[in-house]
């Protein structure tokens, strides 16, 4: 193993030469703080009216005078006050020095000190001024000395070896990405043997995919496995309100990658400084300061020299809309797809997050990641927290397989909201539209198994739902699945329709699913014989925000009208199949409705008894297009 640990860079020069103006002012607070202490401790308070008063009555036995306040000594004190005074005098009373002779009383002027006059005047008020100043100043530019305010200093932190603490045993779910990424962390620890026949390591390295699929936590841990320096910002920090700050940040940044190298630097979310240039040259506004960065970050990694060590990681999960500039080779020379976890790689992953977590006997993660397709590695980060707070929540000491699955339904459902109240018919109705989908389900063989039913209300507006758990990961789905995809979602609605006499608004947005999959049908996967091959998704430029700059429909309106038939025509024979699997299973769904509103929740294995004992499926097909 590698021996080689880079040291962190020089620190910045700390609070020393701030030591002492902090020890001048705690001084003369200190002497401040004492005087105010000493003056209202000793010293009564007393009126100038009660002064005279006081002098006239022979009551006062000296005075010290000095500029606007007169300290004195009282012969006879009221009960409960001290026997010294203080009083506020007029600058210039006439009559006083007099009065004071005349009853006797013993005067001293105290003249005040030339040097505390110029402190407490005018050093102190300047010293206080420009501490406020600098304090102000320095958290403006987060605490980075140099440059004006240190506005043009790189704002990104810096990890050595021990603080990263990732590894690439800590990333699960991607091995792709991890092999790939295994030969750079080789480079890193031994680039001679790279270079002897001539290669270089890839400049920059791009990471594409969904949120939450690990692309940050990859970074970190090529950095932990190669024990290089890792110098980390988000792409939003170079960018600033002045024209040029940012590109001084860029430069900033690759000068400390310089003298730390070998050394990684990544930016994440870099769309938000490289977005692509090409709005600002079709009537958008153009942001000078965005380009210029750009610019910047473009010449920066044209002028360094991989073999130097510094490596350039990047991660986002909008590719299109990054400008072509940085994503052509001897920049970006690598792109890398961190793309959502197969069933193996969430079973993985799950692993990772459920070392912390006490589990029950017989909990079975493979199960739990078959009930979790599309979930990225940070949702089933959340998901192995969530079961554990509902295992908390219910006193236990280890986390089952039902936390498991309860955390799920709250991930993709919602809360339970059992407190709502529904009035009896309402409840009987949510009951038949469930159990539609669930026999159109079932009775059609679907690919994704029927897992619960429930009338529970979850979330911002689902009265009821449907869980259905898919048998194995799916990447393709044929001509007929899709249309008993939308028969499912289509259940609910022929439910109503066949055991009531009016259907409601419950079925929403089954509607709104079942819609977009059948315009999917026609105008993508080219599925309708009527329109043939031809797809017709509206086309635009990723760039163009503006709904006005958006291209028009690319076929006429008699292609469009067209569509909106067949994609009408998909929807009535999708309802008429599931009003068909309904009709033959009258007696199923009146007894599971009937259970429903009984227990509110059936399990698996209630669904598929009685589906066992009333069931009838369904041979037949129906032609789909």
């Amino acid at each position: 193993m590698d021996e080689h640990k880079p040291e962190r860079a020089p620190a910045e020069r700390g609070p020393r030469r701030w030591l002492f103006t902090y020890m001048l002012l705690a001084a003369m607070g200190v002497i401040l703080l004492n005087e105010y202490l000493y003056v209202s401790q000793h010293l009564a308070d007393i009126p100038y009216s009660e002064f005279l008063k006081q002098t006239e009555s022979g009551n006062v036995t000296s005075v010290s005078l000095s500029d606007n306040r007169a300290f004195g000594e009282l012969k006879k004190p009221a009960d409960g006050q001290p026997k010294e005074f203080v009083s506020n005098i007029p600058a210039n009373d006439p009559n006083l020095i007099p009065l004071l002779e005349h009853h006797g009383v013993s005067i001293r002027v105290q003249a005040r000190s030339p040097l505390w006059s110029f402190v407490s005047s005018w050093l102190l008020p300047v010293i206080l001024f420009y501490a406020i100043w600098a304090f102000v100043f320095r958290r403006m530019a987060g605490g980075s000395p140099g440059n004006l305010m240190g506005l043009g200093r790189s704002r990104a932190k810096i990890f050595v070896e021990r603080d990263t603490g990732t590894r690439f045993d800590d990333v699960a779910g991607c091995d792709e990405a991890k092999s790939e990424l295994q030969e750079l962390v080789n480079f890193l620890r031994n680039p001679k043997q790279y270079t002897r026949l001539g290669g270089r390591a890839p400049k920059g390295i791009l990471l594409v995919g969904p949120p939450g699929t690990g692309k940050t936590m990859l970074a970190r841990a090529v950095a932990g496995q190669a024990k290089v320096p890792f110098f980390s910002i988000n792409g939003s920090e170079f960018v600033e309100m002045f024209v040029g700050l940012g590109a001084a940040r860029v430069r900033d940044l690759f000068q400390q990658a310089r003298a730390q190298a070998p050394c990684i630097i990544f930016i994440d979310e870099i769309d938000a400084l490289g977005r692509s240039r090409v709005l600002g040259g079709m009537g958008g506004s153009v942001n000078d300061e965005k380009e210029q960065t750009l610019n910047q970050l473009l010449a920066e990694m044209d002028g360094f020299d991989s073999t130097t060590g510094v490596i350039l990681l990047a991660a986002t999960n909008r590719p299109e809309i990054l400008d072509p500039a940085l994503l052509r080779a001897g920049r970006f020379d690598r792109q890398i797809l961190v793309s959502l976890p197969d069933r193996e790689g969430r079973r993985e992953i799950l692993q990772v997050h459920a070392r912390k977590v006490p589990l029950e006997e017989g909990v079975d993660l493979d199960r739990v990641a078959a009930m979790t397709p599309g979930f990225s590695g940070a949702d089933l980060a959340n998901l192995v927290n969530e079961a554990a707070l509902t295992a908390t929540r219910r006193n236990a000491d280890k986390v089952s397989e039902r936390d498991f699955t309860r955390a799920i339904e709250r991930l993709v459902a919602g809360l339970e909201q059992k407190r709502k109240v529904m009035n009896p018919e309402e409840k009987r109705r949510i009951a038949f539209h469930e159990m539609g989908h669930a026999t159109v389900a079932l009775s059609r063989d679907a690919a994704d198994r029927v897992h619960k039913i429930s009338i529970v209300a979850r979330g911002m507006g689902a009265l009821g739902y449907t869980l259905q758990r898919p048998t194995e990961d799916r990447y393709l789905m044929d001509q007929e699945e899709i249309f008993h995809k939308i028969a499912v979602l289509l259940g609910g609605r022929a439910s109503e329709m066949l055991f009531f006499d009016a259907v409601s608004t419950g079925a929403a947005d089954d509607l709104t699913k079942a819609t977009d999959l059948a315009r999917a049908m026609v105008t993508q996967y080219g599925m309708s014989e009527e329109l043939g091959l031809a797809t017709f998704k509206q086309r635009g430029s990723p760039f163009l925000q503006n709904a006005y700059l958006q291209e028009r429909h690319p076929f006429s309106e008699r292609t469009a009208q067209t569509i909106d038939d067949e994609v009408r025509g998909i929807l009535s024979r999708a309802l008429r199949l599931a009003h068909d699997s309904l009709d033959v299973n009258r007696n199923f769904i009146e007894r599971g409705a009937a259970k429903l509103l009984e227990a509110e929740t059936l399990e698996e294995d209630e669904v598929q008894k009685l589906w066992a004992e009333l069931g009838t499926p369904v041979e037949e097909k129906l032609r789909v297009a």
